[in-house]
């Protein structure tokens, strides 16, 4: 490790997936006149973390509780703020469609949320989501919400595109370079790297399944979470397009599924919980994914939606950060020089923009709106 100081910025991002990637462009955006520098240590768009996997979820109304829908009511502004700036669809507007039994606790806390934030949606009995959603299995007891600002999200094109905004706004980048140790100063950060270190006053770790390894001190916070995302054939894959399908979650028969309209014209996002185990750190995740698993995936998605064909046409497992609680962490460490933000809980993406934006806030003012408390690291 050398103590050779061969670039200095005011502000640096160590990790640009996510969250990082949106903070960057937020940060670039300000424009306060203090240099912007990310550091990511795999290329600009790459498969290893958090993030990739075609598409997520969107949703506004929060099943996760009231203090999560204004965020969300954010994020989809920033979501087609970058949109305007880019050009690039990113948000595909969808709607997300929840269907539970009547009473079902996250059904629930929905009509609450949309009912708190009076939010655009329409509320289907079971004869209405059969005519109108033909595509899932429908018991006589069942509700449909659907959260018309809710959709499905391209996350590669939009880790790929805040990135490049934020270079177009000025910021610099550093790809393929590893962050080897974080060292206070008490009036700045010096950011070891193997290219060098970095002299900033401010850095914000958005580092995801790898944040304990920069910031031990929440070893007793953060695990390694391991999330499956499987997709199937429809026999029908014209009934599964945006146009006819929103993004969706099922709960039935005490199985869950998530899931988002064809993006590719030929297979449909069907991924239940698999309930892998948590791990202590990135290099014992799990990288594949039993037989055993994928037969229950498919034996779930063909509960929810018939016109499957066989099992999953393809699967992919992804490591994020995750907190016993499931919320996350974002707070500031060594008096405000240090933001972090971690353990989103294989939940993150939708809000990423907005979660990016309070920690570029963050480290610009010390202040931001959605900081609450609950986020804290002494809540955990």
């Amino acid at each position: 490790m050398t103590e050779h100081v061969v670039a200095r910025a005011g502000i640096v991002v160590i990790g640009l997936g996510s969250v990082g990637s949106m903070a960057l462009w937020r940060l670039a955006g300000a424009n306060d006149g203090r240099s912007v520098l990310g550091i990511e240590q795999f290329g600009q768009v790459h498969g290893n973390g958090a993030y990739p996997g075609e598409s997520r979820l969107f949703r506004v109304a929060a099943k996760e509780g009231a203090l999560y829908t204004p965020a969300l009511l954010r994020s989809r502004q920033l979501w087609t703020e970058l949109e305007a700036e880019s050009g690039r669809e990113l948000l595909v507007k969808a709607g997300a469609l929840s269907i539970a039994p009547e009473g079902f606790p996250d059904l629930e806390q929905t009509l609450k949320s949309i009912s708190d934030y009076q939010l655009p949606h329409r509320v289907l009995d079971a004869a209405e989501l059969r005519r109108s959603y033909p595509q899932f299995h429908i018991e006589d007891d069942d509700t449909g919400v659907l959260d018309t600002l809710g959709g499905a999200m391209r996350p590669e094109a939009a880790v790929a595109t805040a990135t490049q905004q934020a270079l177009a706004l000025g910021a610099q980048a550093w790809f393929d370079t590893e962050v080897l140790d974080l060292e206070d100063t008490g009036d700045g950060v010096l950011v070891h790297t193997t290219r060098g270190v970095v002299q900033a006053d401010r850095v914000i770790v958005t580092t995801g399944p790898w944040s304990t390894r920069l910031l031990p001190a929440l070893r007793r916070k953060v695990r390694v979470g391991n999330f499956t995302l499987t997709w199937f054939l429809p026999r029908h894959p014209e009934m599964f397009t945006p146009d006819k399908l929103p993004g969706f979650m099922r709960d039935l028969n005490g199985e869950h599924v998530f899931g988002v309209p064809t993006l590719d014209g030929a297979s449909i996002k069907v991924s239940a919980h698999l309930d892998l185990p948590e791990v202590g750190d990135y290099a014992e995740r799990f990288t594949t994914v039993s037989p055993e698993a994928l037969e229950r995936a498919t034996r779930v998605a063909h509960m929810m939606i018939p016109d499957l064909v066989g099992g999953p046409v393809r699967w992919s497992a992804h490591p994020d950060a995750v907190t016993e609680s499931h919320v996350p962490i974002i707070d500031t460490m060594a008096d405000g020089r240090i933001v972090i933000g971690t353990g989103f809980s294989g939940n993150g993406f939708k809000f990423a923009p907005v979660w990016g934006e309070v920690m570029a806030e963050l480290a610009l003012t010390g202040e931001a709106e959605f900081a609450d408390e609950v986020f804290t690291i002494s809540a955990h």
